[in-house]
């Protein structure tokens, strides 16, 4: 599966993507702000992440920028399995912050969730990232109020983290992709 958004072309990872993932993420200022990601980063890391099934209905992608040279990779967005719920999760290479990458790959992912028929998506930012926080209203979350603990792999501890959540509609009993509602 693949999406073309304004900017971006999303793309699922193939094994010889590896060493740019490596690259790309092997900044501590990037995996600290992510919950299930190892600090420090190995090239076994990025093989695995790779490698990893594919689950119906939670798809992932590399973010790339098209260009005349070919297509350059900045990041990595898609949606996983957390609490019963599909979560979205998203990280972007630092010399790439501030360009709205994030933004617009949640978004294109997003798009793609209410068409599988997800009713209801939740994202979480640690609060000492603000900018995820950004990130994820522009992309139409909104906050649940919520602040618990998470824990970072990279950080090697807990801490507090914002959860946010998007509603395309309002959930029915019966939808295999609907996740109860924050209380």
């Amino acid at each position: 599966m693949f999406i073309r958004s304004e900017r971006l072309f999303l793309r699922p990872g193939w094994p010889e993507d590896w060493e740019e993932i490596l690259r790309l993420i092997g900044d501590e200022r990037v995996v600290r702000n992510l919950a299930n990601v190892p600090w420090p980063y190995t090239g076994e890391d990025a093989r695995s992440f790779l490698g990893l099934p594919h689950e119906r209905g939670l798809p992932r992608f590399l973010i790339t920028v098209p260009g005349a040279d070919g297509a350059r990779m900045v990041g990595c967005v898609g949606l996983h399995q957390a609490a019963g719920c599909a979560e979205l999760g998203y990280w972007i290479a630092r010399s790439h912050w501030g360009k709205g990458y994030a933004s617009e790959a949640a978004q294109a992912v997003l798009g793609l969730a209410e068409t599988l028929g997800h009713e209801r998506i939740t994202a979480h930012h640690f609060v000492d990232n603000p900018a995820s926080g950004r990130v994820l209203e522009k992309a139409g979350f909104r906050r649940t109020g919520r602040v618990s603990e998470r824990y970072s792999k990279g950080r090697g501890k807990a801490c507090p983290s914002r959860e946010y959540e998007l509603i395309f509609a309002e959930a029915d009993e019966g939808s295999e992709m609907g996740c109860k509602r924050a209380a």
